[in-house]
């Protein structure tokens, strides 16, 4: 790309950036499955592994094809560098590894994913980092609950699966006020509805798993921000491993590509699905930013460029009646994955969030009749038939 990256469109950023040909000239990203690399002489080897000389050592901390995807995502989200993880939950337990230590402590939103509660709340404890759990909402009780050792915001916005929305500029500033970092999941929006970098967050956690595949091929996650913290991430990555494949890159590279009209189909069928469940007798609440009754609307609407393909509703009677609700269903996929071009259907309480304690669900506003959609990019009326059978049963 002879043009300078930042004036391409995002889209343009999307098909184009990263990518290096090799000197077989190929016109699609090549696939360079290889663990290790050659080198011309023993300084050269010596030279690499120190760090002095550039170039690719060996696949663990750097590779070709996981090169081009860094370098792709960064650009898209407005990263001065990008670390590639075998999965999104690699990529956060990477950033609280190499930014935190022992006695350090992390304010984190009480609505996030269930793994993400267990990583901060049961299994980093042990190793000394404690965390505190907060309305995401409620910027003063994020600064209430700063202490001396606290080394870093963390949120996912909009939250999993109750879609809240988390003001990143105003938390940032109360962060960056008091020497702490301020990291965002942003899986549920991708750079293509939000970038929290603008908007003053320093790092950026994705599970490339979801949207940036697109297809529910193949696990990844990544960390973009500014070099000197993606720098301390790819430390710990390259000693510890948690790294994504060449295959698998290759695979988000071409997810990349058509990222951009998936989600903006999807986002569209996600409001037009939300609006339907909100005027259906049967549904007690719908959760999505996109509607005019989401508490946060009109911070989604500065925030980001739509809603998402995220949908989360409830229904009344429990648990029996939102699983009668998702057994009828025939065409949405009972899993708990999200982000693919198939709709997906999953019981929070009792997959993505079952781990956790029932004080932490009641907390996070998690009820046992709570639903979770993702809109893929099926007919919305066939998705909306697909629901009206197991919703006319209740």
């Amino acid at each position: 790309m002879e043009q300078k990256k930042q004036d391409y469109q995002l889209e343009t950023l999307a098909v184009r950036a990263g990518q290096e040909r090799s000197q077989f000239n190929e016109h699609a990203e090549a696939m360079f499955l290889t663990s290790s690399y050659v080198f011309d002489s023993a300084a050269q080897a010596a030279a690499r592994f120190s760090g002095e000389e550039v170039g690719n050592v060996y696949s663990r901390f750097t590779n070709p094809t996981v090169a081009a995807f860094q370098e792709r995502l960064a650009v898209m989200e407005g990263a001065e560098a990008c670390v590639a993880t075998a999965s999104g939950m690699s990529a956060i337990l990477s950033v609280v590894m190499a930014l935190c230590s022992a006695g350090d402590h992390v304010v984190a939103s009480a609505g996030l994913f269930g793994a993400t509660q267990q990583l901060l709340g049961t299994i980093m404890p042990r190793f000394g980092v404690q965390a505190s759990f907060v309305a995401p909402t409620k910027v003063e009780a994020w600064e209430a609950a700063i202490r001396p050792e606290t080394k870093l915001f963390f949120l996912e916005t909009p939250s999993n699966p109750l879609t809240e929305i988390a003001d990143i500029a105003a938390l940032a500033k109360v962060a960056h006020a008091r020497g702490i970092l301020l990291v965002v999941d942003n899986c549920f929006c991708t750079p293509i509805l939000q970038r929290p970098l603008d908007l003053g967050a320093d790092l950026v956690v994705h599970s490339a798993t979801k949207f940036l595949d697109g297809q529910g091929r193949v696990l990844g996650g990544a960390v973009c921000g500014a070099k000197k913290l993606t720098e301390e991430v790819l430390k710990f990555l390259r000693t510890a491993g948690p790294t994504l494949s060449a295959f698998n890159a290759w695979v988000l590279l071409k997810g990349l590509e058509t990222l951009k009209i998936r989600l903006e189909a999807e986002s569209a069928g996600a409001l037009q699905l939300a609006r339907w469940l909100e005027a259906h007798h049967k549904v007690a609440r719908v959760y999505y930013p996109g509607l005019e009754s989401h508490p946060q609307y009109e911070l989604a609407k500065r925030q980001q460029k739509s809603g998402g393909a995220i949908v989360a509703f409830e229904v009344e009677g429990g648990r029996e009646n939102a699983w009668k609700v998702i057994d009828s269903c025939r065409l949405f996929s009972i899993t708990a994955n999200l982000g693919d071009t198939k709709s997906t259907l999953t019981h929070p309480a009792s997959t993505t969030h079952g781990r956790i304690t029932p004080e932490q669900r009641a907390t996070a506003g998690i009820t046992d009749g709570l639903l979770r959609i993702a809109v893929g990019l099926e007919a919305v009326v066939d998705l909306q038939n697909d629901l009206n059978i197991g919703l006319s049963l209740i």
